[in-house]
């Protein structure tokens, strides 16, 4: 049963965040409609062949669950698409249409989708926040020689406290005060405290390593290795913590709390240590030295073949032994207030919403690589590995991906929501609508810059799981 839910974890993550986000988006349409008076025909999730049809409410709006589940839509009573079947409303209800309303109301309409996606966020993150964030405090690990945190003269077991004025809790906050600044291409001032307790200010210039693609190996380069440094990695014992039955590790009569000592003859002085050995020895016999009860044992186990990133690797079912004081030392749990979580979550999407901007404008002017873009394999991926990793880290996918529907919605391309709200910019300033000759050629350049877009998103799908 368990190896049926593990397979079917992905597809359920998938279809759920997309139900979700997209039923809230067409839900901001459908419900600011409504409180501005604009007649609903249709709320549609979903495109295709209807799986499920019924009327409800005094207008009869018909909701729909289709077979297609990349996207939705709301249908509003409007005067330009008249029917057969739309042409019955009475003159009270053609004082519904959507074109017979302000063009603020309009406005509002346009914009709900992305605002409820953005709204969506902010309780998502409101959330969590409240929960408590885990994360690993920012100390530093290696730094490498001539990089620019080493000109800067940062250290190994640093602790970083600010970067550009800004409180930094965890790498997580660190990683993202530094990616905003990579793309600005500016010096940064990183405050960190070693382990004397002296406080120094560094100054980091990251002007030469902008976050473009590599022209070596074709992939983005991680902001920490634009900076030189490596997350700090205690020291691990090779200590067995859980062991899985009916695993290798079992097998072999491995129990919890053995001490690897030596793997085939070599000495083993930290987990990575053993762990290095076993995944490069697929389906081969290795000799193992542990320590049980202060007595030496010899054991042999037989590594089991899984495939991972396209590589064969070996795994056993053993995990390291967590000593929670180690623990204290890396990890660190934040928790706010009501109001901190609520005024902390909506700078996060303010934060993510403008950051995805730039990225889509460092796009543009080749600043950074167009791979970076994914589509609904990469996202279903994601989905299914988030849920893997508990309700936390699923929460702040939803919220992540609920703030790149809102902004894509929002580009003032014809045929998304921003190419609508462009069209009524148009009308505002002008005092007259869009021809609608206009219109049908906005239409095909907005389905043709779409189609390009899913066609690069598919082509970086397919390039991920063929390279890994």
């Amino acid at each position: 049963m368990s190896a049926l839910l593990s397979t079917l974890i992905t597809p359920l993550a998938f279809l759920f965040t997309l139900g979700l986000l997209v039923t809230i988006h067409e839900y901001g349409h459908f419900q600011v409609a409504k409180w501005c008076g604009v007649k609903v025909l249709k709320f549609s999730i979903g495109f295709g062949n209807p799986l499920f049809s019924k009327k409800l409410g005094k207008d009869q709006t018909e909701f729909v669950i289709a077979a297609i589940p990349l996207g939705g839509y709301v249908k509003m009573l409007d005067e330009s698409d008249m029917t057969d079947e739309t042409q019955q409303h009475s003159e009270k209800d053609l004082q519904r249409a959507l074109n017979r309303q302000s063009i603020g109301k309009r406005m509002a309409i346009v914009l709900a989708g992305s605002g409820a996606n953005l709204l969506l966020a902010i309780v998502l993150y409101w959330a969590l926040l409240m929960m408590g964030v885990i994360g690993m405090r920012p100390v530093i690990g290696n730094v490498v020689d001539n990089s620019p945190a080493a000109r800067a003269s940062l250290t190994s077991g640093e602790l970083i406290q600010k970067i550009n004025g800004e409180a930094v809790t965890t790498w997580q906050d660190a990683r993202w005060l530094l990616l905003n600044a990579s793309l600005k291409n500016k010096v940064i001032q990183i405050q960190a405290i070693n382990n004397r307790q002296e406080v120094h200010v560094h100054q980091v210039d990251l002007s030469a390593s902008s976050h473009r693609e590599d022209s070596r190996n074709g992939k983005d380069i991680d902001v920490l290795q634009q900076l030189g440094v490596a997350v700090f990695q205690p020291k691990i014992t090779a200590r067995l913590g859980e062991i899985i039955e009916n695993s290798p590790a079992a097998f072999a009569g491995l129990k919890s709390d053995d001490l690897i000592l030596k793997v085939n003859n070599s000495k083993v002085n930290a987990w990575d240590d053993f762990v290095k050995v076993i995944r490069s020895n697929p389906n081969k016999k290795v000799t193992l030295l542990i320590e049980r009860n202060k007595v030496n044992l010899t054991l042999s186990m037989t590594p089991k073949a899984v495939t991972e990133n396209n590589q064969t690797v070996g795994r056993v079912g053993a995990s390291f032994r967590v000593v929670q004081a180690e623990l204290d030392k890396i990890f660190i749990t934040t928790h706010h207030t009501p109001i901190s979580a609520l005024t902390g979550a909506v700078k996060k999407t303010w934060d993510t919403a403008v950051f995805s901007l730039k990225m889509l404008g460092n796009m543009l002017t080749g600043q950074v690589s167009w791979k970076s873009i994914s589509g609904p394999v990469t996202i279903a991926s994601y989905a299914g590995q988030s849920a893997n990793m508990g309700v936390k880290v699923f929460i702040g996918f939803l919220a992540l991906i609920s703030i790149s529907i809102g902004v894509l919605n929002l580009l003032p391309i014809p045929v998304l929501d921003g190419g609508h709200f462009m069209y009524y910019m148009f009308e505002f300033f002008t005092g007259k609508p869009v021809t609608e000759n206009v219109m049908i050629l906005g239409q095909k350049i907005g389905f043709a810059l779409l189609g390009s877009m899913m066609l690069l998103a598919l082509y970086n799908d397919i390039n991920r799981l063929i390279t890994g």
